[in-house]
């Protein structure tokens, strides 16, 4: 990844989160997405009273990349309104898994970045069977 591809999924996720339907826990997230054609998908949270059927920016992200007909990614980006950084939860991590996400960058609000392989993340996940 270039600084320039990192720089360019972190404002479009620094975007998309503004963009986030979060009125319960007030916690904005956006991601940038990747693809291996050069497209990039957004995805912000999206909250729900019933909490279990809240969609986290990450997941937001991907689903639509998948609805789009691409399976093959280079790098998500994901951002949020804390000072430090905001790492996928653990659904989104085997999310990413299921993909083969192999960069998950993860950048405070004013852009300072830290970049993860999938397996720094996600240790030992559960794969496909036969994979």
């Amino acid at each position: 990844m270039t600084d320039i591809d990192v720089r360019r999924l972190i404002e479009e996720a620094l975007r998309a989160k503004e963009k986030a339907y979060a009125p319960y826990s007030n916690f904005r997230v956006g991601a940038a997405l990747l693809a291996q054609d050069g497209s990039i998908y957004t995805g912000c949270n999206v909250e729900n009273a019933s909490y279990g059927a809240t969609c986290c920016a990450e997941r937001v992200a991907i689903f639509s990349a998948v609805a789009d007909g691409k399976r093959s990614f280079k790098a998500i980006a994901v951002v949020s309104d804390s000072c430090g950084f905001t790492f996928p939860c653990g659904i989104c991590r085997q999310v990413m898994l299921e993909f083969d996400i192999p960069v998950v960058i993860v950048a405070d609000s004013g852009g300072t970045y830290r970049e993860y392989t999938l397996e720094d993340l996600l240790p030992n996940g559960f794969k496909k069977f036969g994979v």
